[in-house]
């Protein structure tokens, strides 16, 4: 099974370059690297010459966007496995002989989501655990990261492009919730998915202090929840959970005079809660 492994980077080059290095020491060796280049210059040619004869790298542009980025990449796929990696993330040795291990011995698995953890073995920005087992579209919020997916590639063809409104440089409001619709509508099409953490990928840590930049990076994000969930037509229950959940957070918060924690949660309540009231049905 060959792996095709979208990476879409801007801004980027000791991070990519810790990337590139660890797919280069890979014990499973047949993948190939797309890199979608989103920089306004060539900073990028001499890293990615530097490693022609490691493995096959694809090095192509797009508009900014990371959805789109991401669609133009799975224009050029040729391999049995899509994986989407960030530019700031890394790889362990084995990782990709694991991955294909376990999903040519599952073949009734068509989506594998691995352990999420930063550089110290933790899980990343806290998530505590990642349970094994098969996922729904509702723990597949808490579950699921893109740069932990692999996805076969029956299952990328027949969903079809990621949502071009939603993620990171869309140009709207919804900064978040590309990877979770595009997983959705796959699960919605029969599509089963499985979390597996004895797998992991390696991500820097995203240290938060909460100052007004974070306030509204954490509620763009949150509109982008909402909307995702008024556009899969969640039920009132699951919905209602999702929402008011971080409501509870912000008063507990409160109570225990913890201010900047109370803020984030405040964030999270009122994005999701305008992102679905304010999305079309």
């Amino acid at each position: 099974m060959k792996f095709s492994l979208i990476l879409a980077t801007v801004g980027r080059v000791r991070e990519l370059e810790r990337f590139l290095a660890s797919l280069a020491i890979q014990t499973y060796r047949d993948f190939e690297l797309i890199v979608i280049d989103q920089n306004q210059d060539d900073r990028l040619v001499p890293l990615l010459k530097n490693y022609e004869n490691h493995f096959q790298v694809k090095h192509l542009r797009s508009a900014p966007g990371l959805s789109r980025a991401r669609n133009a990449g799975l224009r050029h796929i040729t391999g049995d496995i899509v994986g989407f990696p960030d530019d700031d993330c890394w790889y362990p040795q084995r990782l990709l002989d694991g991955i294909e291990k376990f999903l040519k011995g599952d073949t009734h698995w068509d989506i594998l989501t691995v352990a999420p953890l930063n550089e110290k073995g933790a899980f990343f920005l806290g998530r505590g655990s990642l349970h094994r087992g098969y996922l729904t579209q509702s723990s597949v919020w808490k579950s699921a990261i893109s740069w932990t997916l692999f996805i076969k590639r029956h299952v990328a063809e027949a969903v079809g492009p990621f949502d071009e409104k939603l993620g990171i440089g869309s140009g709207t409001r919804w900064q978040s919730g590309e990877e979770t619709d595009f997983l959705v509508r796959a699960m919605k099409m029969g599509f089963s998915m499985w979390s597996e953490p004895d797998l992991a990928v390696y991500h820097e840590a995203a240290y938060i202090r909460f100052g007004l930049p974070d306030a509204r990076k954490t509620y763009r994000y949150a509109l982008g929840m909402g909307h995702v969930l008024k556009k899969n037509g969640y039920p009132i229950v699951p919905t209602s959970y999702f929402i008011l959940k971080p409501l509870a957070g912000a008063l507990l918060m409160l109570a225990a005079a913890r201010p900047r924690e109370a803020l984030r949660y405040c964030c999270m309540f009122s994005g999701r809660l305008l992102g679905y009231a304010s999305s079309p049905s």
